[in-house]
């Protein structure tokens, strides 16, 4: 298939995104300029070269925000930006999704940084480097979101119609969303900024708002967007690279069974379940990700890379030096000795998420393409049916779990689960959802959001004893305690 071809057939972002601009300083989020503040200049220096792509203007040092988004090319340009903050290697791109896979219990640290081995072990200090790059990366991706909510109502351009409007503003609203979902999952409840950070001392000395009260945010930013994307039965063919419709369906069946509304996550899991036109459980397991395919109709929502200006860096963490990576982080004997026995080593099974040089060095190969244009996958036609196998179970209607586990199951090359109590089906779920996304950021939070972490994983600080509630929660990153006296720090860190 011919590049040329493959770029007429790219949705729209992908094709803007190839061509990127730097983008301003001005537009750092207040919790990124927390951060910076005690390295501003080498901050500043380091933004100017890996914020690109937010506004399409000249570089400068600063720039006024009317002078941003003033028109159609310019606000498409700010939502592109906002889809590239959230694919950054701060965000989706390594470090938020390795909290999801590092806390699994399922991958080792090869490596000699510690701060890496503390989400391994789950020992993560305040001072972890890990932590305050998330959470300054998700707040970049906030404060685009604002800006384009901000602006865009405003503009008078012919070519801004309508319909137009309406998509970019409900692309920000979701994109937002995620955002605050990723953080009150991973922290607790934070600071909720929904209006643009345009200098230092904008938005400081604003408290924490609760776990509740951040998932009530995201919650209002859905609803906001829900009506504003496209329609999906008047888009077509589905978009797997943009918000729409069905994306927010998606993350409010996950929002729900975070917060344990079960029929409504049955119920937003469904309207994507149903949709067999769009969405299908893809056989055999690795035909969502093998050969270097990519917008498959078992993806929801996936970020794209082409691997030159805008890569995906998962791949040189986990491909071996062979293989021009780093091995950075790598399955462990555990994960192994699951995957490569029966039943999970069926051919093209969930067995292909991991390879081995020589035998016996392993390492995860669910990201292998070079350079890395391998999308990362944020919502997975297979994770709905497993919300709503957990939501069903949760209901007491055994028989509709144990249909969606087993859909799951089935096209993995596994028989049907033997379990019948609902304690079981639950604990069936749960273990498949280990597997199904083994190399995906799944596993810690689902452990994290049951409680099951407690149960699962020892105290890091006496090997006898279970692991504190707390832990939970990672703590806030003590850069940013350290420039902002309303911000508290979680209990117990």
């Amino acid at each position: 298939m011919s590049a040329t071809y493959l770029r007429q057939r790219m949705p729209f972002r992908q094709r803007a995104l190839l061509l990127r601009r730097p983008a301003p300083v001005s537009f750092f989020s207040r919790a990124y300029l927390r951060s910076i503040a005690p390295f501003l200049v080498m901050a500043l220096i380091m933004g100017l070269s890996a914020c690109t792509s937010y506004l399409d203007v000249s570089p400068t040092e600063s720039i006024a925000d009317n002078q941003t988004i003033v028109d159609q090319k310019s606000a498409s340009t700010a939502v592109n930006g906002v889809y590239s903050a959230l694919s950054n290697s701060g965000y989706y791109g390594t470090s938020f999704q390795s909290i999801g896979y590092l806390g699994s219990g399922d991958i080792q640290w090869t490596g000699t940084q510690s701060q890496v081995q503390e989400f391994i072990t789950h020992n993560v200090r305040a001072d972890n480097a890990t932590i305050s790059t998330v959470w300054s990366s998700i707040y970049v991706t906030i404060n685009r979101a604002n800006h384009v909510l901000a602006k865009v109502p405003g503009v008078a351009d012919p070519l801004l119609t309508q319909a137009r409007r309406d998509q970019y503003l409900g692309e920000a609203y979701f994109l937002r969303a995620l955002a605050y979902f990723d953080l009150a999952r991973t922290f607790g409840g934070v600071p909720l900024i929904t209006q643009p950070t345009l200098k230092a001392t904008d938005n400081q000395g604003i408290a924490r708002a609760t776990q509740a009260e951040t998932y009530a945010q995201v919650l209002r930013d859905l609803d906001a967007a829900e009506p504003l994307l496209p329609n999906p039965a008047t888009v077509q063919p589905t978009d797997r690279y943009r918000a729409t419709r069905k994306t927010v369906w998606a993350l409010k069946a996950r929002l729900y069974l975070y917060q344990g509304n079960w029929a409504q996550a049955e119920s937003y899991a469904t309207r994507l379940v149903a949709d067999n036109a769009n969405y299908q459980l893809l056989a055999p397991f690795n035909s969502f990700f093998a050969n270097n395919v990519r917008g498959t109709a078992e993806s929801v929502f996936e970020i794209f890379y082409n691997g030159t200006t805008e890569p995906n860096t998962h791949r040189g963490n986990w491909q071996p030096t062979s293989n021009g990576g780093t091995r950075q982080w790598a399955p462990n004997a555990g994960l192994v000795s699951v995957l490569t026995t029966a039943p999970n080593n069926t051919p093209n099974g969930r067995s292909t998420l991991i390879a081995a040089v020589g035998g016996t060095t392993w390492y995860g190969n669910l990201y292998y393409r070079n350079p890395g244009s391998d999308p990362s996958y944020v919502f997975r036609i297979a994770e709905l049916y497993l919300i709503r196998a957990e939501a069903r179970a949760q209901q007491n209607n055994l028989a509709g779990a144990l249909a969606d586990l087993n859909a799951v199951r089935t096209r993995a090359g596994l028989a049907n689960s033997p379990a019948t109590t609902q304690p079981d089906i639950l604990l069936a779920i749960e273990n498949e959802r280990r597997l199904e996304f083994a190399l995906e950021p799944h596993r810690w939070f689902d452990l994290a959001r049951t409680g099951r972490a407690t149960a699962v994983f020892k105290d890091p600080l006496n090997n006898a004893a279970p692991l504190p509630a707390f832990r939970l929660l990672l703590p806030v990153p003590i850069s940013q305690l350290q420039v902002d006296a309303a911000l508290k720090q979680n209990p117990g860190y």
